[in-house]
């Protein structure tokens, strides 16, 4: 009997851990890969359930895993849909300031851009009109960089691919229990089935904090849940929105506020509208798991963070509870806006990592202990920084597998 079944076991089969992937076999060729996922196919969480944009980059830190990996990743997966015929646009996007008020942070952003190596435009009140003629402000930035693609259709090729390499993903596979055994890292299926790797790498995104814990590793984090409400114009307003326009993002938050998106099929999406989440996969609002929920509350980050930013969090709950509200929302942005022209749209949850004093973790987090590495934030824009990041943490794996 082999001492190993696969040299590395990556849990998670989103666009994080199929990149992953087929980078470990694109970097060395012949290394076994198992992808264990829980649900029936590819993508069926965080990847497939975000409204497709292709982030520039222009928001992060300067020097951060979120700033490098998105401005490379942009480029890379421009390039990859091209390569592979997969749909996809660089449409270019507005981030607009609805008042004077915001226009000190809109040209904060525009140095951060640059920073970056972002190329930006910037736009007096008149010239937004050139790009957006229904979209209102006092002041704008063009970023020609941004598109819309389909992160799933982008999940199903990266699959494909590291299958074509002599990678295996097993779907319907949820890791239940992880071990070390001398030289190996074993994980029990759902199944009944026991994998023995050299190494492992979590990519479980929502869950990524309860499989560390699975694996002997604090995360230091928890995973805390904010559903993404959305909206999508009715057919007979899509012309109100040629591209992408963005409000200017609060600097305290990782969301990006309420704004309009075009994708790649011509629907326009508005939102999302953060709200916490009942449940880790907590799509609708009545959607509970009573242990899951008691996770979050357990955490007293959760306590820190609600403490510190209730005043936001109320606005989000407002607009998510009034349909009206989100309206008005939108229409700093789109004035001709009306509530009748907003249809309810499939929500989707992000996997936000805070910290125990109630931080919130806003950057890409990758820890690592013997044999294992572990992937702990990689909410947007880990899709379109997907194909960076996977190569960041198949360098790891190897060096863990390596180690053995």
């Amino acid at each position: 009997m082999r001492a190993y079944d696969c040299d590395v076991l990556v849990v998670g089969g989103g666009i994080v851990g199929l990149s992953t992937a087929y980078a470990i076999t694109r970097a060395r060729p012949g290394t076994r890969v198992v992808v264990l996922e829980k649900e029936p196919g590819p993508a069926l969480h965080q990847t497939g359930r975000n409204s497709g944009v292709i982030h520039s980059g222009i928001y992060y830190r300067p020097g951060s895993f979120k700033a490098r990996f998105a401005v490379r990743g942009a480029a890379e997966m421009v390039k990859f849909c091209a390569e592979h015929d997969l749909p996809h646009e660089v449409s270019g996007k507005l981030i607009v300031a609805t008042d004077q008020e915001e226009l000190p942070r809109l040209h904060a952003l525009v140095q951060r851009g640059r920073e970056n190596g972002v190329p930006v435009r910037e736009l007096g009140p008149a010239q937004i009109a050139e790009y957006e003629p229904h979209v209102r402000g006092a002041g704008a930035i063009h970023v020609g960089s941004t598109g819309v693609c389909d992160y799933g259709a982008v999940a199903r090729c990266l699959a494909r691919l590291a299958e074509d390499a002599g990678a295996f993903v097993r779907y319907g596979a949820e890791a239940r229990v992880i071990g070390r055994r001398g030289a190996a890292v074993a994980v029990r299926t759902g199944l009944g089935e026991v994998l023995r790797a050299r190494a492992l790498v979590n990519c479980a995104g929502l869950h990524s904090d309860r499989v560390a814990r699975l694996a002997g590793d604090d995360p230091g984090v928890r995973i805390v849940p904010f559903r993404g409400e959305y909206f999508e114009l009715a057919p007979g307003r899509t012309e109100l929105v040629r591209g992408l326009v963005y409000p200017v993002p609060d600097p305290a938050f990782p969301f990006l506020g309420v704004h309009l998106t075009r994708g790649i099929d011509g629907t326009v999406h508005l939102g999302p509208n953060a709200v916490p989440a009942l449940a880790r996969e907590g799509y609708g609002r009545l959607t509970v798991r009573p242990g899951e929920l008691a996770e979050t509350v357990g955490w007293p980050g959760s306590w820190q963070l609600a403490r510190r930013h209730w005043r936001y969090g109320a606005g989000e709950v407002r607009r998510s509870l009034s349909k009206r509200a989100f309206t008005q929302a939108a229409r700093r942005l789109l004035p001709e806006l009306t509530a009748e022209d907003l249809i309810p749209a499939p929500s989707g949850v992000r996997a936000q990592a805070v910290l125990r004093d109630g931080t919130l973790v806003d950057d890409f987090l990758f820890t690592e202990s013997p044999r294992m590495v572990h992937v702990l934030n990689a909410p947007s824009p880990a899709a379109t920084a997907s194909l960076p990041i996977g190569r960041e943490v198949a360098r790891r794996a190897l060096l863990a597998m390596d180690a053995v």
